[in-house]
């Protein structure tokens, strides 16, 4: 497992430049890209949930946030987009995927929601609008449940 930790640690610069690479492509929604560049920020400011003076463990964080932040991203671009702007080896795809469950096991279930609520985004007003409504549900009044338990 330390060994995994440590190709993860090294890891983040070459997530962190597909990130910037992606940042640049017009097939990547702008929301995404907004994502993708608060992921940069937060993983380069050294101040964040767990500061990054703290060997390993400070970049964690950082490691799980991008690693997030690109899943979010390949659900909605092609993965051929990421795949273009990968210049590493192996199938970026699923090393990112790799990535985040190696980052989610060293982190604190507390840390891991934060930053997952930071890479999910509230549903869109039209698909609240085609969300279905909730049925009416009729209760039973009360004398009809005592009649139905005394048969």
């Amino acid at each position: 497992m330390n060994r995994r930790l440590q190709n993860l640690l090294l890891f983040i610069p070459n997530m962190l430049l597909l990130c910037g690479r992606l940042l640049t492509d017009s097939r990547v929604p702008l929301a995404e890209r907004a994502l993708v560049g608060g992921a940069i920020v937060y993983a380069i400011i050294p101040f964040d949930l767990i500061p990054d003076m703290i060997p390993f463990v400070g970049q964690i964080d950082d490691a799980y946030l991008i690693a997030l932040t690109l899943l979010r991203l390949m659900e909605h671009t092609d993965p051929k987009v990421v795949r273009e702007h990968w210049r590493g080896g192996g199938d970026i795809v699923e090393l990112v995927g790799a990535a985040a469950l190696v980052a989610a096991k060293f982190l604190p279930q507390r840390i891991r929601r934060v930053l997952t609520a930071r890479v999910e985004m509230t549903p869109k007003l039209e698909e609240l609008k085609s969300l279905p409504k909730p049925l009416l549900v009729v209760r039973p009044e009360p004398e009809a449940i005592v009649a139905a338990q005394e048969q």
